[in-house]
C-alpha cells in the first residue's frame, strides 16, 4: 500500500516502514562515525522502540558492542484495516535484521512491560541467551499503567496548586496563542506517580536480582527531565514532576537494596516525542530551544544525546551533579542558551514564529518520528507494511 501520514493533533496514526528504516540506519551510521568506546556489553532496554530507548540501544550495540535485549509494547500492522504497524514495530524489526547483518545480538520481547508475565518472559530470555545483563535502562513512556494488584492508574498533564496561564502553540494551525492548565486533585497525583514514578522500575530490578540475571556491579539508568523555570509549574512542579521525583528516590531506594547496584537518574534534553507533543506551552519552548540550540551549533537529538552518554558521561568514574543525576541537558540548560531562549519567549508571536522558533525543525523530528519526511524515501512507492 501507499503510506501516507494522517496526522490528528499531536499524534500521527500511520507510520512508514521504509521510513522508519531509514530513521535507524541514521542513528546508526552516526553512531559508527563517533567510533568505539567502553562500556556494557549485555544490556536490558526498557521501552527500547521509539525515542530515546531505542537511541540507547542503537548507541550500546554500535559504541560498546553490546548484546542487547529491549522490551517493547507496539502493534503489527492490520491490514484488513489498512491499518500500519506503530513506528515502533518498524524501528524493532530494521534495527535487529541491520544489528544481525552487522553481526550482532539483538532480541526483543513485545508486550506490556508493567506486566508480570512479560518481565518473566524476559528473564527467561536474558538466562537463556546472556546469562545475565550489566546494563538495565528504563525507558518506559506509556499514559497508563496496570499495575500488579490489578488497577489501571492513568497519568495526567496538570499543575499542582493553581491554574498556569502562558504562552502556547496550537500544533492544529502553527498558531501562538494561550494555554491554561488546571491543578490536579490527589488521586490524579498518585495515579500519576504510580505510571511514570520508580514503582515499576524497582518492580524490575527486583525481578531481575531475585533471578540472578543482573551481574554484580550492574548499572541502571532512568530518563528523566527538569528545564527550565519556565516550565517548572506544568513540569518540574506539576504531575509530571511528582512522578519523576519519585523515580529519582527510587534510584536512592534501588542502591539502598542493592548495595551492588548503581542506579541513576539521567537528565536528558527536552525534544519533540509523542509525550511532549502533548504537553500545552512545552511545544512551543521545544521550537525556540531548537532554534536558539542549532544557532550555537550545540542541539542535539535522541541519537546524539545517548552516543554522548555512552563516550562521555558513562566512563568509570561516572560524571553526575551533586545530586548524583547524569546531566545530558547540560547544554540546554546553559545560562547563554536559557538567557536566549527567554529573550525569543517574551517576543514570539505568530506573525514572528519562523523568525523566533525552529517550527520547521519541529515539524520535521515529528515527522520523522513516524518515517515521514526522509528526502532519500520514496513515499509513492507501493510498500509492504
Amino acid at each position: 500500500m501507499i503510506v501516507e501520514p494522517k496526522v490528528r493533533g499531536f499524534i500521527c496514526t500511520t507510520a512508514h516502514p521504509a521510513g522508519c528504516r531509514e530513521n535507524v540506519k541514521r542513528q546508526i551510521k552516526y553512531v559508527q562515525n563517533a567510533g568505539k568506546t567502553d562500556g556494557p556489553k549485555r544490556v536490558l532496554v526498557i521501552g527500547s522502540s521509539t525515542g530515546y530507548g531505542l537511541a540507547s540501544r542503537i548507541a550500546a550495540t554500535y559504541a560498546c558492542d553490546a548484546k542487547t535485549i529491549g522490551v517493547m509494547f507496539e502493534k503489527e500492522a492490520v491490514a484488513v484495516k489498512n491499518r500500519t504497524a506503530t513506528p515502533g514495530w518498524y524501528n524493532t524489526k530494521a534495527f535487529e535484521e541491520i544489528a544481525l547483518t552487522d553481526g550482532y545480538y539483538a532480541k526483543s520481547v513485545n508486550g506490556d512491560a508493567f506486566s508480570n508475565d512479560i518481565k518473566a518472559e524476559t528473564i527467561s530470555l536474558i538466562k537463556e541467551d546472556l546469562g545475565q545483563v550489566d546494563m538495565v535502562i528504563y525507558s518506559l513512556a506509556s499514559p497508563r499503567r496496570t499495575a500488579p494488584d490489578g488497577i489501571t492508574y492513568t497519568s495526567t498533564l496538570k499543575t499542582i496548586d493553581c491554574d498556569f496561564t502562558n504562552k502556547s502553540l496550537n500544533l492544529r494551525n502553527n498558531e501562538v496563542g494561550e494555554a491554561t492548565i488546571h491543578p490536579a486533585n490527589e488521586e490524579e497525583i498518585s495515579s500519576t506517580i504510580k505510571v511514570m514514578g520508580g514503582e515499576d522500575w524497582l518492580l524490575w530490578i527486583d525481578a531481575l536480582k531475585k533471578a540472578d540475571v543482573m551481574a554484580e556491579h550492574a548499572v541502571t539508568i532512568a530518563y528523566s527531565y527538569i528545564g527550565p523555570e519556565l516550565t517548572y509549574p506544568v513540569y518540574y512542579n506539576g504531575t509530571i514532576g511528582m512522578a519523576k521525583k519519585h523515580l529519582y528516590d527510587t534510584s536512592i531506594a534501588i542502591e539502598q537494596k542493592y548495595p551492588d547496584t548503581k542506579a541513576y537518574i539521567s537528565v536528558n534534553k527536552a525534544l519533540v516525542t509523542q509525550s511532549s507533543a502533548a504537553i500545552p506551552i512545552v511545544p512551543l519552548y521545544i521550537a525556540i530551544m531548537y532554534k536558539v540550540m542549532k544557532m550555537e551549533n550545540v542541539h542535539e537529538g535522541c541519537i546524539e544525546q545517548m552516543t554522548r552518554m555512552f563516550h562521555e558521561k558513562l566512563s568509570d568514574n561516572i560524571a553526575v551533579d551533586e545530586m548524583n543525576r547524569i546531566r545530558l541537558d547540560d547544554w540546554e540548560m546553559r545560562s547563554d542558551i536559557q538567557s536566549k531562549i527567554m529573550e525569543y519567549w517574551d517576543q514570539v508571536n505568530t506573525d514572528n514564529l519562523h523568525e523566533m522558533a525552529d517550527i520547521d525543525g519541529y515539524w520535521v523530528d515529528f515527522y520523522h518520528m513516524f518515517g515521514f519526511k526522509f528526502n532519500n524515501v520514496n513515499y509513492k512507492a507501493d510498500v509492504e507494511v
